[in-house]
This record gives structure tokens, sequence and C-alpha cells, in this order.
């Protein structure tokens, strides 16, 4: 299981990296948009909400493309924390077909694993389960 943690944290790299690489583009995009309309002075209402999508979209996505940079490298780490940021990151990139739906499911599959989940340090399900049922009785 190490070894499909270690290439889940570099697909979460590289995911991120083309999310960070869109997100400067249409940083770039939205600059351009906003100077040319600048230049023939014709910036009404509806071009600047258009600047404004492009911006709001550009930051979006360079943010979650660093975050998902830094998680991959926290999931080669075996850092607690990155496993519990990493399902939460799996659930939006489900609906990102197609990549983004691999990637959501291999990371479901990786961490929510037994193995995985001790390399984190956390306990695994079966133990888990059987600690409360001890409980309850």
């Amino acid at each position: 299981m190490r070894l499909h943690v270690d290439v889940l944290g570099r697909l979460h790299t590289v995911w991120g990296v083309f999310g960070a690489l869109s997100g400067v583009s249409l940083g770039l995009l939205a600059l351009g948009t906003a100077v040319s309309l600048g230049d023939q002075d014709s910036l009404g209402r509806e071009d600047r909400a258009a600047v404004w999508v492009l911006v709001i979209s550009a930051v979006v996505l360079a943010g979650v493309g660093a975050s998902m940079i830094a998680v991959g490298s926290a999931l080669r780490n075996h850092r607690p924390r990155a496993r519990r940021i990493a399902l939460v990151l799996a659930v939006p990139n489900l609906i990102v077909v197609p990549f983004g739906t691999a990637l959501g499911i291999y990371t479901f599959w990786v961490l929510l694993n037994d193995d995985a989940r001790i390399q984190f340090g956390r306990q695994p399900r079966a133990a888990r389960v059987g600690s409360v049922h001890e409980h309850a009785h």
C-alpha cells in the first residue's frame, strides 16, 4: 500500500500543477481582456463582470492547485492531516471528468484502506469497530 500512497501523492501534485497553471492562464486572460477593453474605452458592466468571473476563476483554480500540490507532498511524507485533506479534496474532484473522477475514486480506494490508515497513524476500521462493540457491552 505504501507504493499506492506514493503514487497518489504524485498524482495529486501533477493534478495540482495543472490546476495552478490553469489559474495562472485564466489570470493572464483576465488581465489581457481588461487591458484590451480598457484601450477601447468600452468597459461596460457586462465587460467588468466577465473580467471578474475570469479573475475569481483564476484565483480559485490557482488556490486549489496549490492545495493539491501541498497535499501531494504531505501524502508522500505520510502526514496524518494530509489523509483527511486529500479525502475532502477528492469529493469535488469527482465531478471533474475524467481525470478528477479517476483521482477521486483512487484517493478513496487508497486512503480508506486499513493499511493506509495505519501508515497515517490511524486505527484500522476493524479495530475501531471491535473497540466500539466492546464499549457498548
